[in-house]
């Protein structure tokens, strides 16, 4: 299973190591120089108020059609515009929307990604 995400602040980056707790997945965080080895799943996070960071709206340009789903770190104080990055890229990209979280997420965030990804995945 390969885990795309990108993170800039260190939300996703957080998320991401609960996961490694739990599951022995292929975690690749999104640069310029990195070409997906195989199909997966994407998370992100949400900047400016609900726009889609520019290094991931370059991967999906790049990459899209190996990406399976989206998730999305946001922060609900942003209230319409929580995690709304996720929201465009699924519609974008004709991709399920698995999961908002806040911030860093909660453990019943990470669980409900794992259980998403897994059921999609079957």
């Amino acid at each position: 299973m390969y885990i795309y995400y990108d993170s800039r602040t260190g939300n996703v980056e957080r998320f991401i190591q609960k996961i490694k707790l739990q599951r022995d997945w292929h975690f690749v965080k999104i640069s310029q120089d990195i070409t997906p080895q195989g199909s997966g799943h994407l998370i992100t996070y949400t900047t400016n108020f609900g726009d889609i960071p520019r290094t991931t709206f370059r991967f999906m340009e790049d990459f899209g059609e190996k990406i399976k789903s989206v998730s999305s770190s946001g922060n609900m104080n942003w209230g319409k515009s929580f995690g709304l990055a996720a929201d465009k890229i699924a519609e974008q990209y004709h991709i399920p929307l698995l999961l908002k979280f806040e911030l860093s997420g909660l453990p019943q965030d990470v669980q409900a990604l794992i259980n998403r990804i897994e059921e999609i995945s079957k």
